[in-house]
């Protein structure tokens, strides 16, 4: 009789009519996203000198949060410099976000982006709602493979609409992967605290 209503209950248990959400798992191939920020549009002051200048940037780049959306475990940040690396990210279509001051909500799209692949997204310029790449012949989705020289896939992947050839690269091209890259131009030489 125990057994009977033991099995009773657990069934009653595991045939419940609650739905539960739908839990995310770690994605088997994730990719990397990186890239810098130029600025937030509209941001620049009238009168810009060098050191104005820097010390702006920096407080922008500071105040930055990024995120995927509807990614639970993805890893990254904006560095003082502008820089950003997002790590985990699931492979296939994502949106990145921002908020910064200025441009609250910003996104970068992503399309079609293969599992294990490496996006590199420069010169990006936040704004509400959105995002201007500024140089996107300079967007890069590489996947490692075991080759000496990098070739194309023919598959074509998007960011913000934007077409972008997808590469095989060699594995020796990924040693930076998990770094921040280093966008150059204004930065701050030291940071007091």
């Amino acid at each position: 009789m125990r057994r009977i209503i033991i099995v009773a209950l657990l069934l009653t248990v595991a045939c419940g009519s609650e739905t539960r959400p739908a839990v995310q798992k770690f994605s088997k191939n994730p990719i990397s996203v990186r890239g810098w920020i130029v600025d937030v549009e509209g941001a620049a002051p009238a009168e810009k000198t060098f050191e104005t200048e820097m010390v702006r940037l920096t407080q922008q780049f500071q105040s930055t949060s990024i995120w995927v959306e509807n990614a639970q475990y993805v890893s990254g940040g904006v560095a003082e410099n502008g820089a950003f690396i997002l790590l985990d990210v699931p492979p296939g279509n994502s949106t990145i976000s921002f908020n910064a001051p200025g441009a609250e909500t910003a996104r970068i799209v992503l399309e079609n982006i293969p599992g294990n692949a490496d996006v590199l997204i420069p010169h990006v310029v936040l704004k509400r709602g959105g995002s201007t790449l500024l140089k996107p012949a300079e967007i890069r989705v590489r996947v490692p493979a075991r080759i000496d020289a990098a070739k194309p896939t023919g598959a074509v992947a998007l960011v913000n609409g934007h077409k972008v050839p997808v590469f095989d690269a060699p594995l020796s091209a990924f040693v930076a992967r998990r770094d921040y890259p280093n966008p150059g131009g204004i930065r701050p030489l030291a940071t007091f605290k």
